[in-house]
């Protein structure tokens, strides 16, 4: 269960305002894997490439048709990954409890091969989400974004309904903002 931390560190969540336009983060969540001076880093987890799959841009995977995301509007054309296998991965960066950012790229794509690491450890990030130092605090200062603690199952599980669930388990009025709906005009 995600709760609201009102803290900018790595390892939170950054849950968009039901409002936001932004199309690159209208409804998403995105994880904070760098916060510091030199501004922030994360991974939108919930805005999926619809018929791409891992295989489909790296051929050396095996039969891994693990979906990929669009992590943020920078450096579309960089491929990274976040996961769940720690030290299987040389130089892998510790995020939160049982969740790592990037790594030695070939021992995972021979742990792929192999069949060791599944679709529920592993997710692939087309571009990032980056913030210029102060960008963030002046933004979550204005409610663009409330920050939340992590849920690894959150980062790897099912996210079609990750926004709205995990505003839903936070509870109090986080459960209500969780219905608003896209266009208020539809309500």
């Amino acid at each position: 269960m995600s709760v609201e931390n009102n803290k900018i560190e790595v390892g939170s969540l950054l849950i968009s305002e039901p409002f936001m336009n932004d199309p690159n983060f209208q409804r998403s969540v995105v994880l904070l894997c760098e916060h510091g001076e030199d501004g922030s880093l994360g991974f939108v987890l919930n805005k999926e490439v619809e018929e791409l799959t891992l295989k489909d841009v790296i051929s050396d995977v095996g039969d891994c048709r693990f979906p990929l995301y669009l992590g943020g509007p920078v450096e579309n054309n960089l491929l990274q990954f976040v996961h769940a296998v720690g030290n299987e991965i040389d130089h892998s960066v510790r995020i939160a409890e049982g969740i790592y950012w990037g790594g030695d790229f070939e021992q995972l794509k021979f742990l792929l091969r192999e069949g060791l690491v599944g679709e529920e450890q592993v997710k692939f990030f087309f571009g990032y989400s980056g913030w210029s130092p102060q960008q963030l605090a002046l933004e979550v200062k204005e409610k663009a974004w409330i920050t939340a603690n992590v849920d690894p199952s959150g980062v790897f599980g099912h996210t079609e309904l990750l926004w709205k669930k995990t505003l839903y388990d936070m509870g109090g009025k986080y459960r209500i903002i969780s219905n608003y709906p896209i266009d208020p005009r539809l309500n």
